[in-house]
């Protein structure tokens, strides 16, 4: 770990290694090193649960998805500029947004269930990120926030009875002049479908890139930026 963590973090750390087995993985985004709490026994998690077709029951905040890497990558090269404020929604492990939060951005990470903020929690303190914020948001009942200049999220677009509050989330959360960032696997079948809905409201954006997962395979990754017309 990069920083000894506060009694305070460490009670958090106690709380989730009661549900989970867990470890400090390092994790290298171009000059940055950051340590990531991280399941270690995904395989009883996950039970063979296919993440693009069983998608109601597949636990996505447990893994640390090839998008995920790809968006932190997106992020390393685009430093906060002032007091920009970035958050990163369904955040699960939150590589994204630590690497945020290290260039500069006042950052908060958001899921949907506590535990998950757990995990994001310890990760912030081992790596020094003492103003990062955390809320549990509810896509179809969010919260009062303020606006934000980013908003980053990979992997979120997997159920399409949640692509209008998204898009609603989208709208009172953004800056007028700020930038949303997505990333997901190409094989994600509703993207397609919500970039459809998201034209209205926004111009969108595309690129794709390419990378090599643990297994030695080519996965290509999409990252769409959208901002306000």
């Amino acid at each position: 770990m990069s920083k000894e963590l506060s009694e305070k973090t460490q009670k958090v750390l106690k709380r989730i290694r009661k549900r989970f087995k867990v470890g400090f993985s390092p994790l290298k985004i171009q000059d940055l090193e950051l340590d990531i709490l991280q399941v270690t026994d995904l395989e009883h998690l996950l039970d063979g649960k296919d993440p693009f077709e069983d998608v109601t029951a597949f636990p996505f905040w447990v893994k640390l998805w090839e998008a995920s890497l790809v968006l932190a990558h997106v992020m390393a090269s685009m430093p906060a500029q002032g007091n920009q404020k970035l958050l990163e929604l369904g955040a699960g492990m939150a590589a994204p947004g630590l690497v945020a939060a290290a260039r500069g951005y006042g950052v908060t990470l958001s899921d949907y269930e506590p535990h998950i903020l757990d995990f994001q929690r310890v990760s912030a303190a081992a790596n020094g990120f003492d103003d990062v914020e955390f809320r549990m948001i509810d896509w179809l009942k969010p919260p009062e926030m303020p606006k934000f200049d980013r908003i980053i999220g990979a992997e979120i677009l997997f159920r399409e009875e949640f692509f209008a509050p998204l898009l609603a989330i989208f709208d009172n959360y953004l800056q007028d002049d700020g930038e949303i960032y997505l990333a997901h696997d190409v094989r994600r079948k509703s993207v397609p479908t919500f970039l459809d809905l998201a034209q209205k409201e926004f111009k969108v954006a595309v690129s794709k890139t390419t990378m090599q997962n643990e297994e030695g395979d080519k996965i290509t990754i999409l990252i769409n930026r959208l901002t306000k017309k």
